[in-house]
């Protein structure tokens, strides 16, 4: 049988070669192992590295492993937030010539932690509700592309620091199917699961004495549900408006931005006598706030990260003597937006050494600087400026965190 790499890049067979495809996954030789932390998974998992990349390898049945990639790749067109795919390995052979199970190849999510990486440290259940919410959001994603998952659960989800919240990925696939629209029984299906897994998930951390006391994971699965249904609604309930209140759509649309998503298309009707009009936003996506920081800027973050960045951008712009909205003559926003990430962005970010960044982003350090800088600033009842506030993060904030976490390893 001979090898056969399907890869989504022309570049990864090479790189991909190097890897000893003809040992099983749970022997790799520690050379070509990254240690990061992995979560709970049904097959063997191991990072590696491939090239100057780090991908995730999952053992897994042919017919799996190639179903499984495919879906990843029409979420990937979807825009919805999941692990990249890569490649699939099929025609596996070991030392004597026995067969070897094929791999499914997804490159390793930067910055993301499996849920039971971030309970090492008692999580307060505040921290644990952003989680859940984060969860919610990607379900609601989801369905709204028409993905059935299956198997929704904080075990099968990644997740990323976005600024004060957290953003949510799926992580697997394996269970799932893509159709035109979702019923109303397959999106309830999805959320049972969801809470049956999440509260035994819970459960299961509570027996090891992970789960801070006060959270009872019953409640805590319940909501999900509810989170769920409160963005389900907003996000696809039938508004109707007096005819003379139109700017009421207007203010539909931006809380729908508020909760992170964008309006792509609406179908608008007036009723008969011409009194009422009727609103609803057929297709709705999320990253109204980052696909304007990407288009101004060229940065690529978070939702929310892409609301702080935003907020600091548009405070700069307006400080600016040639920023002028409207008028002809005046700087066009993208202009003023290089330069902000020049003169602003780039130097903050530069100014917080590497070795204490903790794997964060750079969106994530500047939105950090930020929120250091509005306590500093408030504290001192004048805005101190960025170079004060991260000398001072770094010294105060960084350091004895970094300092902290060495001792602990020790």
């Amino acid at each position: 049988m001979e090898l056969h790499i399907t890869a989504t890049d022309p570049a990864h067979p090479a790189t991909l070669l190097d890897l000893p495809w003809d040992v099983p996954l749970a022997e790799w030789p520690e050379k070509h192992l990254v240690a990061l932390p992995r979560g709970i998974s049904r097959h063997v998992v191991r990072f590696a590295r491939a090239g100057s990349e780090v991908v995730a390898v999952k053992e897994v049945g042919e017919w799996a492993a190639v179903r499984e990639y495919a879906l990843l790749r029409d979420l990937d067109r979807l825009a919805v937030p999941s692990v990249d795919p890569v490649a699939v390995v099929t025609g596996r052979t070991g030392a004597h010539g026995e067969p070897l199970e094929p791999v499914l190849i997804t490159r390793q999510l930067k910055g993301s932690l499996p849920y039971r990486s971030m309970f090492e440290t008692t999580m307060r259940p505040t921290t644990i509700k952003r989680l859940l919410d984060a969860l919610a959001v990607l379900l609601v994603r989801l369905h709204l592309s028409g993905f059935a998952w299956g198997d929704c659960s904080l075990s099968n989800t990644l997740f990323r620091r976005d600024a004060g919240a957290y953003a949510a990925y799926l992580v697997d696939a394996e269970t799932g199917q893509i159709q035109p629209r979702l019923t109303r029984g397959q999106r309830d299906y999805d959320l049972e699961v969801a809470q049956v897994n999440i509260v035994g998930e819970l459960m299961d951390l509570e027996a090891g004495g992970s789960l801070h006391p006060s959270v009872d994971p019953v409640p805590f699965g319940q909501e999900i549900v509810e989170r769920y249904g409160d963005l389900w609604h907003e996000l696809t309930r039938t508004s109707i408006y007096p005819k003379d209140k139109r700017h009421y759509i207007d203010r539909r649309i931006r809380r729908l931005n508020e909760l992170g998503f964008d309006v792509a298309e609406m179908q608008i009707q007036r009723s008969p006598d011409g009194d009422h009009v009727t609103f609803l936003p057929k297709v709705v996506d999320a990253g109204h706030h980052q696909r304007q920081l990407l288009r101004l800027t060229g940065l690529d973050a978070e939702e929310n990260q892409a609301r702080s960045l935003l907020n600091d951008l548009e405070t700069w712009m307006a400080g600016q003597e040639d920023y002028a909205p409207g008028d002809p003559l005046g700087a066009r926003p993208e202009v003023l937006a290089h330069r902000w990430v020049r003169d602003v962005f780039r130097p903050a970010v530069r100014a917080v050494p590497l070795d204490l960044r903790d794997g964060a982003d750079t969106a994530q350090i500047y939105h950090e600087l930020l929120e250091h800088r509005w306590y500093l600033s408030e504290r001192a009842q004048r805005d101190v400026g960025l170079e004060a506030t991260a000398q001072d993060y770094i010294e105060t904030i960084l350091r004895p965190r970094a300092e902290a976490a060495a001792r602990d390893v020790t």
